[in-house]
């Protein structure tokens, strides 16, 4: 069973993406914090995270470069979901190797349909 880690201080968020996913037959984990969060990536090793970029501790720009620039956790599938909606965010994400990238308040159907792809199912 595919495992996904949702990286989200927002407990509301955290668990609204939970509701979206858990329909996909996955095996879902959260961490609210970037440090925990980055923990979890290494010892778990999901096949995609859910990383918002506004996290305590270490921001998600951060989380991202750690897993990037790590062997164990280089390939593992990156949505970035923010409520930060300019351009040069979704930039910057591209830039910083996310997969994908989405802007909160989110439709949930779009949510579980790019998952989808990062899963490729």
């Amino acid at each position: 069973m595919p495992q996904i880690l949702v990286i989200e201080d927002s407990a509301s968020v955290r668990r609204l993406i939970e509701v979206c996913l858990r329909v996909l037959n996955v095996e879902l984990s959260s961490a609210e914090d970037g440090i925990s969060g980055l923990d979890a990536a290494r010892t778990s090793l999901p096949e995609v995270i859910v990383l918002d970029i506004g996290l305590p501790g270490m921001d998600g720009w951060e989380v991202l470069g750690h897993l990037r620039s790590d062997d164990a956790t280089k390939d593992i599938k990156v949505l970035v979901l923010t409520a930060h909606a300019q351009p040069e965010i979704a930039e910057q994400a591209a830039l910083g190797g996310a997969d994908e990238f989405m802007t909160k308040p989110f439709r949930p159907t779009e949510l579980r349909e790019r998952i989808e792809k990062l899963l490729d199912v």
